[in-house]
């Protein structure tokens, strides 16, 4: 899996104080989207055994208390992601006591794979659904079209 971005203190992307991960990969391509560049599973940076280790000790820093770890992209649920976000969500759920994770996907909750469910019964929420661009609406919280719906699973 590849990455674009690590915000290892974000405020944008989830309620509180988080970590956030742009992985690279998307099927989908909405029209308008505001992330084209993480399109490619090739653009980005690989995302290593440190990288996911760093996520951890940010996730554990007590200097700086965060809610939990936001997941997008691109899309995490990319089935050329599934296996290391699979792996970083467990690890997750093993190692940072307490800690959310929010994922945001262009798949539907009801057209997910074994593999994608896997990942999806590890999280909290699950924000799901193509862009529109047609039903865009700023004033949406977490979300930006009025299709994608915000599922909280835990």
């Amino acid at each position: 899996m590849n990455f674009h971005q690590y915000y290892p203190v974000d405020i944008v992307n989830g309620p509180g104080t988080r970590c956030t991960l742009f992985v690279s990969g998307c099927v989908h391509q909405c029209p308008g989207c505001y992330n084209k560049s993480t399109w490619s599973l090739n653009s980005g940076v690989r995302f290593t055994a440190e990288m996911e280790d760093r996520i951890i000790a940010d996730l554990n820093d007590t200097r700086i208390s965060r809610q939990g770890l936001s997941l997008s992209g691109g899309d995490p649920l990319h089935p050329q992601n599934v296996p290391d976000i699979l792996k970083l969500v467990k690890r997750i759920r093993q190692e940072c006591p307490g800690k959310d994770i929010w994922l945001w996907t262009g798949y539907l909750l009801s057209e997910l794979t074994a593999e994608q469910q896997q990942v999806v019964d590890l999280i909290n929420v699950l924000i799901d659904g193509k862009f529109v661009k047609e039903l865009a609406d700023p004033s949406l919280v977490w979300r930006g079209s009025s299709n994608q719906i915000v599922h909280k699973l835990r």
